[in-house]
């Protein structure tokens, strides 16, 4: 298991203080390897010391694996192609990324965020314009929070769109939060897309992981769309954020007397998109051709086993026992399976059982 996805699983460690670490020694092999000295030097004080080199003595690394392997976790870090090109534009991208699903067709991102306490326009705004965006191509990010996250992923499943919720938690199914949308995450895998997460598995959230969480859920997209926020909101973090990125805010209009209004009215005071449809975000994104791109680059299943086996493969070789691992195919079905995708063209055999897809 590469170096980087364990010290993920340390608990005190940052990006901030992972791109220390890095500066100091170069390479994270050299990290694994630094002892006491080495790492006050690199400048982490004595206590923060003694517990590192603590936890990476008595790590289990395959406890790690087994939890991974159960949980049909994968991770990758920011040299995979896997781990999305927006994200790593960011200034402090995830060191790596937790993920349940399929991440590999999320090209369009948009976030979507809004309050938890919403009123009945704001649901009926977020349904109507997440679900004409989704049937467009675009790829619907938010929170699994109550309210207008969940609302939106809804919204993105019912209209056969892709979806993909970011966690300020461990994404282990008894780590999922709220628990109460253990169903809907489960969906959001099962329809194609994703539960994603910088924390390994077994990390439970607080009020510091959900700031962090918003940066990704900015980060991975496009632009962000704000539908309902009050004057104090967490949808407003992932808008400063958004900002930072130099990239889209959009906002929808809210009536000037409700308590739900003020964080977007002001907003749209400060420079925000005003949208009334989804074709203003489809327009100012140039995402017109999403749909016929969408469909010129994706490989359409023509089984339960090739649909299953296309949310494992990407352009990364990955080996028949791990797709074996991540499924819930057979080793011998899984090998009958690739034979008729390879003759079909849909995948190519690399070599030494790995595997990855024809374009």
């Amino acid at each position: 298991m590469r170096k980087e996805i364990l010290l993920a699983h340390f608990p005190k460690i940052t990006v901030k203080r992972y791109q220390q670490l890095l500066t100091a020694f170069s390479s994270v092999d050299k990290i694994w390897k630094a002892e006491f000295d080495d790492l006050k030097k690199a400048g982490f004080e004595d206590e923060l010391t003694h517990e590192f080199l603590s936890w990476r003595k008595h790590l289990d690394v395959e406890k790690i694996e087994k939890i991974l392997d159960q949980e049909k976790i994968h991770c990758i870090t920011t040299d995979e192609k896997e781990y999305p090109e927006l994200l790593k534009q960011i200034y402090d991208p995830p060191i790596c990324l937790f993920i349940r699903g399929n991440l590999t067709h999320a090209h369009f991102n948009l976030a979507v965020v809004g309050t938890r306490k919403f009123t009945q326009y704001g649901k009926q705004v977020t349904e109507e314009l997440v679900s004409e965006l989704a049937r467009h191509g675009v790829t619907i990010v938010s929170g699994l929070a109550f309210g207008i996250d969940s609302i939106a992923h809804h919204a993105a499943i019912a209209a056969h769109g892709n979806t993909i919720a970011v966690l300020g938690s461990g994404i282990n199914k008894r780590h999922i939060y709220p628990s109460a949308h253990m169903e809907l995450s489960e969906r959001i895998i099962d329809k194609g897309g994703a539960i994603i997460s910088e924390y390994p598995p077994g990390t439970l959230p607080n009020k510091y992981t959900f700031p962090r969480r918003n940066r990704i859920i900015a980060g991975i997209s496009l632009g962000t769309l704000v539908i309902e926020a009050a004057e104090k909101s967490g949808a407003l973090i992932t808008a400063e954020c958004t900002l930072e990125n130099g990239r889209e805010i959009f906002a929808i209009p809210q009536n000037i007397t409700s308590i739900t209004s003020t964080g977007v009215n002001n907003l749209i005071k400060s420079g925000a998109k005003l949208i009334t449809c989804a074709e203003d975000i489809i327009d100012s994104l140039d995402l017109q051709d999403i749909a016929h791109y969408v469909t010129n680059t994706e490989i359409l299943p023509d089984s339960p086993s090739e649909a299953q086996l296309l949310q494992i493969l990407t352009r990364e070789p990955i080996h028949v026992d791990a797709m074996a691992k991540r499924s819930n195919l057979s080793s011998r079905e899984i090998s009958a399976t690739l034979v008729l995708m390879e003759m079909k063209g849909k995948v190519k055999n690399v070599g030494n059982m790995m595997y990855v897809v024809a374009r």
